[in-house]
Order: structure tokens, then sequence, then C-alpha cells
């Protein structure tokens, strides 16, 4: 689950800026807070499987059904507008173990 939730947030930021700045600018796949997860719990069932703090204060979320399999990406900003980054199918909860690396010291 670490290695699989470390990935999500890694590709996530990568994508943040851009993904950010486009949705508040464009006005598009954006809403408050309260009612993206409503929306998300109702529609596909989604509730939060993981969470993280990018840079500016932003809060990244993962939501998933492990009914419909469905998953969805949001970034939070400081003022509670929350946009969707990213979504898709088969989500999987895994709880891998990170492989364990010799030192030289």
């Amino acid at each position: 689950m670490l290695k699989t939730t470390t990935l999500l947030i890694a590709g996530a930021g990568l994508l943040l800026s851009t993904q950010i700045a486009g949705a508040q600018n464009a006005g598009r796949n954006c809403a408050p807070r309260d009612v993206v997860v409503k929306r998300l719990s109702e529609k596909y069932g989604e509730s939060r499987q993981s969470i993280g703090i990018g840079q500016q204060g932003v809060v990244m979320e993962t939501f998933a059904s492990s009914d419909t399999g469905t998953w969805t990406i949001t970034v939070t900003t400081p003022t509670g507008l929350t946009c969707l980054v990213a979504s898709g199918q088969s989500y999987e909860k895994l709880a891998e173990v990170a492989p364990a690396f010799e030192s030289d010291a």
C-alpha cells in the first residue's frame, strides 16, 4: 500500500502544477470539496483511501471503491476548491512492503 500510495502521490505531484492552474483558469472539473466528496460517494461509491500534502498547502487525495473498482485523484487548494486530477477503473488495494536496501555506511 505504501509503495502504491507513494507512486500515486508522485504521479499526482508531476501533474499538480499544470492541473491546478488549468482547472482554476478554466473552472472545469473543480468544485467545493464537500460537493466533490458527496458526488464521488453517491455516484461511484468512492471513499478516501489516501491523503498527502503537496506544495503551497494543496491536499492530494485518492478516492476509490472496492465494489465498483473506480478511483479518482483530487487536489484541494487552501481555499477549499477541489479539482479532479485523474480517474480510472480496476482499483486494487495493495499491501506491498518496500524492498530493503543495504547501507554502505
